[in-house]
């Protein structure tokens, strides 16, 4: 292709690459990187990264704005949290709204609504505004509590922008397709134009809304488990850690679509599965992967297909010693349709160093 072009992964699907191929392909696209999770997409691999000169791709940032995790350090005694483990799992569920619940009423916070464009500000009452603080959504995102090699309790949160940042990216994708339709493609913006000016704008608001989401999250667990047991979170300490977003540096817009910001001395949250837990990192600033590593295993199979051919039984065999949702609808995030998170993480030692790793004792899921 003649661009600078760095591939992390060793076993990616030929769609996945006829994506990244097709992006690298665009005249705005300068250079790209993609992760040792990257599997197929829309519009770009999940696990790629593409820095872009002078135009912004709504699409390449994908529905999910800001979507991320968070980890915070506790207080709690790794005994104390085993010994209720079934009572917290029960009592998370009363205090966060999973799948597509959302809070009855709209929770109160910092953000500033009048900070959003016009089209930004549209999406936001639509999707129901400050409702979706606090919930956790569905798919892939999850709370967990864990421990580290100390014992150390650890809250860990995946989590995004909600229906705000779906809302924010299913306008402006309509716009950029140039023809009324919400088209998953290479559509975008120049960033100087009004529409790339105010999609940057919503975007950037977006990644603060589904931050406060997070640490709201973050509160409300921390409070359903003092409920219990003695400790607290200190939220303060977290650790927080984007994978879909767009950042200026060194004059060009790194798109991150599944893939974490890393750079020197960075700390960020790499997830594995619902049976391996989590790592948290700390970045090496790698140009090569335009200062990104991944965002988690990586699917090896979607979800109709984990469905259809993944096994209950071994699923629950696999998951014994968490406190999870272990049933039927959760099948497809069995560890099975992962990538080996052991592998991944060994694949991008160029690219984080290892500061924790937190086994699972909880996991919730919608």
């Amino acid at each position: 292709m003649g661009k600078q072009i760095k591939i992390y992964a060793e076993h990616v699907e030929q769609e996945a690459l006829d994506q990244f191929e097709s992006a690298m392909g665009q005249d705005f696209a300068v250079k790209g990187a993609l992760m040792p999770d990257a599997h197929t997409g829309y519009s770009l691999p999940i696990g790629a990264v593409v820095a872009t000169d002078g135009v912004i791709v709504p699409s390449w940032i994908g529905y999910d704005i800001g979507c991320g995790m968070c980890a915070v350090p506790t207080t709690f005694d790794h005994d104390d949290v085993w010994e209720y483990s079934k009572d917290i799992f029960e009592l998370i569920y009363e205090y966060v709204p999973v799948g597509f619940s959302v809070n009855e009423h709209p929770v109160p916070s910092n953000l500033n609504v009048d900070g959003l464009s016009d089209i930004g500000r549209s999406a936001f009452e639509k999707r129901g505004g400050f409702s979706h603080l606090g919930t956790l959504g569905g798919g892939n995102h999850f709370i967990e509590i864990g421990y580290d090699e100390d014992n150390a309790v650890w809250v860990i949160i995946h989590s995004g922008s909600r229906g705000i940042g779906h809302g924010i990216a299913t306008e402006y994708m309509r716009m950029a397709s140039g023809d009324g339709k919400v088209r998953e493609g290479h559509f975008g913006f120049g960033v100087d134009s009004e529409n790339g000016k105010k999609y940057i704008n919503d975007m950037s608001w977006a990644l603060e809304f589904a931050l406060e989401n997070r640490l709201i999250i973050a509160s409300r667990v921390g409070a359903a488990m003092s409920s219990i047991i003695d400790g607290e979170i200190d939220i303060r300490s977290r650790i927080n850690a984007n994978h879909n977003h767009a950042e200026l540096r060194d004059g060009l817009w790194i798109h991150r679509k599944g893939a974490t910001q890393a750079e020197n001395g960075m700390m960020g949250v790499i997830p594995g599965n619902m049976r391996d837990g989590s790592f948290i990192v700390c970045g090496k600033g790698n140009p090569e992967s335009l200062y990104s590593s991944s965002h988690g295993a990586g699917r090896v199979m979607g979800r109709k297909q984990a469905k259809r051919e993944l096994s209950m039984d071994n699923f629950k065999s696999q998951m014994i010693g968490v406190i999870a949702k272990v049933e039927a609808e959760t099948l497809d995030e069995s560890p099975m349709a992962y990538k080996d998170i052991f592998e991944v993480m060994r694949l991008q030692s160029e690219l984080v160093e290892l500061v924790h790793y937190v086994l699972p004792m909880i996991n919730i899921k919608a």
